[in-house]
Parts: structure tokens; sequence; C-alpha cells
């Protein structure tokens, strides 16, 4: 599905499809927003390249797990930046990539399946008139798109306090396997913020002379993108250290669990180690074992072994092993 939309040099706003291409390039003052909702195939190659869009970031926008970047050529700034397809409270991602050319009258998007991000703007009428700026019209499809991704990060901190109260209160194997899936998705999250941080890094400080640069009109719109991306990475970097170390306490606290036990288990072999001695000792079967024929020996073994095992105990106690 290819859309247009017209805003001419009198403020009138068209909407249509590639048909508007020509009145587009007869009227010098009038720009163009072009949305393609496609995968690239040889039309469309061909259209976008006579638009001027290079075969590189063709190139790169075809693949569909091509790393977030931007670009400058002669005519446009290319930028590819990774959308949100679907997300759930559980950070279960399905991401999209958009690709978007930015030119002084033009601006395209390209995107192969429904992009909420485009279509907010799309349809919002309060919004037509930024088709006259492109740059400030991209800069802002991008922040909206951070925010969507803003608005699940934060949701997220309910569950990791929920999952750290559950930790401490009572250690889980359930508890355990929610941690490690929330913090390898996390770890994808991270991966594609860091991207899109470093996408915003470069458009804030270098700039193009499509996207704008230096303190010019666009210099806070570029700002307030950075920002946001980089909020969005730091929370995401914070909560998947948080997990990492919610983690290693439960294996702590699964250590410190088994080490108890195995104290209690040493103590009780220790105990009846000097026991076993013993009775082994006069369970053999000799003839000649003087003690066998002492009248109280039977209860003499037994204070013996009695004093051991109190003696043993009240050692424990000292070293503070029990």
């Amino acid at each position: 599905m290819i859309r247009a939309r017209l805003l001419t040099a009198n403020g009138e706003c068209q909407q249509g499809d590639e048909a508007l291409l020509a009145p587009w390039r007869e009227q010098q003052d009038s720009h163009l927003w072009l949305d393609i909702e496609s995968e690239l195939t040889e039309e469309l190659q061909t259209l976008l390249l006579s638009l001027h869009c290079d075969k590189l970031a063709l190139s790169d926008c075809s693949r569909p797990r091509h790393p977030p970047k931007v670009e400058e050529f002669e005519h446009n700034t290319f930028i590819l930046f990774r959308g949100i397809a679907s997300i759930d409270e559980q950070l279960s991602l399905q991401s999209q990539q958009v690709s978007v050319w930015v030119g002084e009258r033009l601006l395209i998007t390209m995107h192969s399946g429904h992009s909420v991000s485009v279509e907010n703007f799309w349809e919002s009428g309060t919004e037509q008139q930024l088709v006259r700026t492109p740059n400030i019209l991209a800069l802002r499809l991008l922040h909206y798109a951070t925010g969507r991704y803003l608005e699940q990060i934060m949701l997220f901190d309910d569950q990791l306090a929920d999952l750290e109260d559950a930790l401490l209160q009572d250690s889980t194997d359930v508890t355990m396997k929610e941690l490690v899936v929330y913090r390898s998705r996390l770890r994808k999250l991270r991966r594609i913020f860091n991207y899109h941080q470093r996408v915003a890094e470069q458009i804030l400080h270098d700039g193009s002379p499509h996207l704008g640069s230096g303190r010019d009109a666009s210099y806070h719109t570029r700002r307030d993108l950075f920002d946001r991306c980089e909020r969005v990475h730091n929370l995401c970097s914070m909560y998947y250290e948080i997990c990492g170390d919610l983690v290693e306490s439960h294996i702590s606290i699964t250590s410190h669990r088994l080490n108890n036990t195995m104290k209690i288990l040493t103590i009780i072999t220790a105990i009846f180690i000097p026991l076993g001695f013993l009775a082994g000792i006069y369970g053999m079967n000799f003839e000649y074992m003087p003690e066998l024929q002492f009248r109280h020996g039977y209860f003499v073994l037994l204070g013996v072994m009695a004093t051991l095992v109190l003696g043993m105990l009240a050692l424990f106690r000292k070293v503070r092993w029990l």
C-alpha cells in the first residue's frame, strides 16, 4: 500500500497515492509525505530510486535484521529505526523495521507491516502542517516510537518489584525462571536501545543538512529525541542489572540453604562417627576381649557414648556451629 499527503504552498492538504508525485514535482514550494507499507519490490525500488534514494540505503532497508542507523546522502538523510510491532507486559517484543528518508521537501516512510507510530501522525489532523517540515515530522515520529518503548519499560518496574518481594519471601524455581526470562528479554531490548541512543546522539551532535544541525529550529526536537532514547536505554540497562542481581541473590540464598543443610548433616555424621567406632569395636566376636566379661560394661559403654555426644554438642555450640 502506498499513500501520499501533499501540502501545497498555500497550505492546502491533499491525500492520495503515488499520483501526487507529479504535482509535487511541478510545485517547487510543495511538500510531500510518502508512506509505503510493503516489502521492497522491484517496482518500489524503481520508484524510490527515482526519488533519489541511494542504493545502499535500499539494500539496508531490505535486510530485516539490520541494526538501526542514520546516514547522510546527497539528496536526503536515511534513518533506519527498530519500531514495535507488538510488545506485552512480559516484555516479549516483536520488532518492526521502519525506514525513513528525509529530504528538503520530501519525507518517505517505509515499513513492511502496520506501524502504530506512523499511523498516529498520519491520522492526526493537528500534525498535518508538519509535512512542511519533513525533518521535524521525522524526529517527532521517532520520538513517539521511542515513547512506546518507554511506556512498557515503566510498567515493568512494578513487576520487577513484585518479583523482588517474592524472592525475599520465598525463593522458588518459578521466580528464578521468570527472572532469567526477563533478563534475556531485557538483553535484547538493551541491544536495540543502544543502537537507538547512538542514532539519536549522532542526529543531535552531528546532524545533517536535511535533519538540521547546531542550534537551529530543530535543535530542541533533536534534543528531546536524544533525551528519550538515553532514558529508555538507561532504564533498560538498570532493570537488566537488577534482574542479574536478583538471579545472583536467588543462587546465593539457595546456596546458603544448602550449606545449612549440609552443616546439619555434617554435625550428625561427626556425632555418630565415634559412636559407630565404639560399637564396631565391641561388636567384634573375639573370645578373649576383657571388657566383655565386665559385669557393668554395657552401661559403662553407654555412658561413654552419651558423654561423647554431650561433649561434642557442647563443642559445636561453643564454636557456633549450632
